[in-house]
C-alpha cells in the first residue's frame, strides 16, 4: 500500500523507539537520531525506509488500532490492550455492533471499538468534559473512525437518541448510577460492562446489576507480562503491566428488572 500526502505511519526504529507522525510534503521530524524528511515517505510503500540526518534506518509501518490507541493525545488514562480484547471478546462485539458508551475520556476505548464495529455498526459517545470530548473527537479523527462514532454531552444524556443498543460501555467513577438511565436502550440479552478502578466500585456495581435483574455477572482482573526472547537468553522481563482495572459484566435477562429491585 502507497503513503499518501495527510497519512499517518510509525516509525519505527527498536521497539522502544516509535513515533505515530502523519505525512506532509516538506515537513521535518526531529529526534535524537536525527532529523527525518517526513515528506520523502509521500509514494513509497508501507515497509519501506528513510534514513535520517545522522544515518539511522527508520522503517515505515502502517499504523495498526493497536498504535493508534497506545500514542493517543490524552488528558484522562486509557483502557490498556490486554483489557481492550476482551473486553471486545466477552461483550460480544463485532462487526454492524451498536454500542453505547458512556464516559469518552481521550477515546482510547472509543477508537477501539469503532475499529471492530465499522462499517455498518456505530458508537455512541457521552462525556461530561468538552475538553476530553475534543481531545478524544481529534485521536478518532487520526485513526479514521469519524464516521462510525457520534458525541454527545453527558448531561444531555436523555435528549440523545441512540436506539436500540447492543452493548452498553461505562467508564465513570459511579458507574452504577448509569444502569437505569441505560437500562431501555440495551436490547434483551444485550450486555452492559464497567470499568472499575477500585475493588469498591466493582462491588457496588455487580450488586446493582443483579438487584436489576442482569445474569451472568462475572468480573476480572487481566495481568499481562512481557517475555524476553533471545537465544539462549530467553526469560520473562523484570517489569510487567499489573493492575490497570478491573472488568464486570452483566447479560440483560428477557424478563427485566423485578419489582423488588425497584424500592
Amino acid at each position: 500500500m502507497t503513503i499518501e500526502e495527510g497519512s499517518y505511519v510509525l516509525l519505527y526504529h527498536s521497539p522502544q523507539k516509535t513515533w505515530l507522525v502523519e505525512v506532509n510534503s516538506g515537513k521535518k521530524f526531529h529526534t535524537h537520531l536525527g532529523v527525518l524528511e517526513i515528506g520523502e515517505a509521500v509514494g513509497l510503500e508501507y515497509g519501506s525506509h528513510l534514513v535520517s540526518s545522522k544515518g539511522k534506518k527508520i522503517v515505515l509501518l502502517e499504523p495498526l488500532i493497536y498504535d493508534f490507541v497506545m500514542k493517543s493525545e490524552r488528558l484522562t488514562q486509557i483502557v490498556y490492550p490486554k483489557d481492550l480484547a476482551f473486553i471486545g471478546i466477552r461483550g460480544g462485539l463485532t462487526s454492524g455492533s451498536r454500542v453505547l458508551e458512556v464516559g469518552t475520556g481521550s477515546g482510547g476505548l472509543t477508537t477501539y471499538i469503532a475499529s471492530i464495529v465499522r462499517p455498518s455498526g456505530h458508537v455512541y459517545t457521552f462525556d461530561v468534559n468538552p475538553q476530553f470530548s475534543a481531545i478524544a473527537k481529534k485521536n478518532i479523527r487520526k485513526a479514521n473512525l469519524s464516521n462510525f462514532v457520534t458525541f454527545y454531552d453527558h448531561t444531555r444524556f436523555d435528549e440523545a437518541n441512540c436506539g436500540a443498543v447492543d452493548i452498553v460501555v461505562v467508564d465513570i467513577g459511579d458507574p452504577w448510577t448509569m444502569i437505569e438511565k441505560t437500562y431501555e436502550s440495551l436490547r434483551p440479552s444485550g450486555t452492559l460492562l464497567a470499568i472499575c478502578p477500585t475493588m469498591n466500585q466493582l462491588e457496588k456495581m455487580a450488586s446493582t446489576l443483579t438487584d436489576f435483574g442482569f445474569v451472568f455477572v462475572d468480573s476480572m482482573e487481566l495481568l499481562m507480562r512481557t517475555i524476553e526472547a533471545r537465544t539462549g537468553k530467553t526469560r520473562p522481563a523484570m517489569r510487567m503491566i499489573g493492575h490497570t482495572t478491573y472488568l464486570i459484566f452483566g447479560r440483560k435477562a428477557q424478563h427485566g428488572r423485578s419489582d423488588e429491585a425497584l424500592q
